[in-house]
């Protein structure tokens, strides 16, 4: 069949719209069109549920406004959790790069001041770029979280006890950047019979997290890919080693590992990846 050059030009004109449009609904719809998922985790150790908010990768930036994290925060807490654990990337870039620093402490407040709220680090959150390894100076990002009234724990854990259920809530530092030392926080067996949910943000830790002793790992980094082909479910962006399992909940023999898609992204895109407002009943 010839091709007019007056179709030819429709059909490009065609495109172009579908292509505007598909941009349009990634950088304004989705990117800020939470879901908000509710996960059931068994570990024998609680009578009464523990409602435990898992978020990550706020990844404050032009990308992703301040607003789009405080709107994250308010359905959070709607949802009424009992705790939140935080897993990095409160920033892209530099700190000194978010227009209004006193605003994000406030955001940040909001959560803390409801209810006891842990984070720890991500590789974005230092102070000078480093992709291969994440970075290493954390300690804008650490004063912006305790000055917001977050427990932020760098390779440390604290014990907790919220309606008579107590447990203990670890963070280490970030895996890429080479300063995760969870032989500072973990033991190979448990010194109190009490659980244990660790916070590290990139799951490819859970190789080093091995012959320690804990129930839960929250997870954050790989954003669920961002983009997921329909149908067929390829994921183009997802990092490096993450292919197997991207998201979700998973069983490791005895323990269980969650990984959440988290709140903003990179580069201001998401489809059919949308950003993720975890709920986990630890029973």
């Amino acid at each position: 069949m010839k091709i007019t050059r007056r179709k030819f030009i429709a059909s490009i004109e065609r495109l172009s719209v579908l292509a505007g449009a598909g941009s349009a609904y990634m950088r304004c719809l989705e990117s800020d069109w939470f879901e908000v998922t509710e996960k059931s985790v068994r570990i024998n150790r609680f009578s009464n549920p523990l409602r435990i908010l898992h978020l990550s990768d706020f990844h404050a930036s032009e990308c992703v406004s301040l607003k789009t994290i405080e709107k994250a925060i308010d359905l959070s807490l709607e949802q009424q959790p009992d705790v939140a654990c935080v897993t990095g990337d409160f920033i892209t870039g530099w700190l000194q790069d978010i227009q209004d620093v006193p605003q994000y402490r406030r955001i940040l407040r909001k959560l803390a001041s409801a209810i006891p709220t842990f984070a720890c680090i991500g590789n974005h959150d230092g102070e000078r770029p480093a992709f291969s390894r994440g970075y290493k100076d954390f300690s804008k990002v650490g004063e912006l979280l305790r000055s917001g009234g977050i427990h932020f724990l760098s390779n440390e854990k604290t014990r907790v006890e919220i309606n008579h259920r107590v447990f203990a809530v670890a963070g280490l530092d970030d895996y890429r950047c080479g300063d995760m030392k969870p032989e500072l926080v973990l033991k190979e067996k448990r010194e109190e019979d009490i659980p244990i949910f660790v916070m590290s943000h990139n799951p490819m830790s859970r190789s080093e997290l091995m012959p320690y002793d804990w129930d839960v790992l929250l997870c954050g980094h790989t954003h669920g890919g961002q983009l997921v082909v329909p149908i067929i479910g390829y994921r183009p962006f997802l990092p490096a080693g993450h292919r197997s399992f991207p998201e979700g909940l998973l069983s490791w023999g005895n323990r269980h590992i969650h990984i959440t898609r988290g709140i903003g992204n990179l580069h201001g895109l998401r489809f059919n990846c949308r950003p993720e407002i975890s709920m986990l009943n630890v029973a």
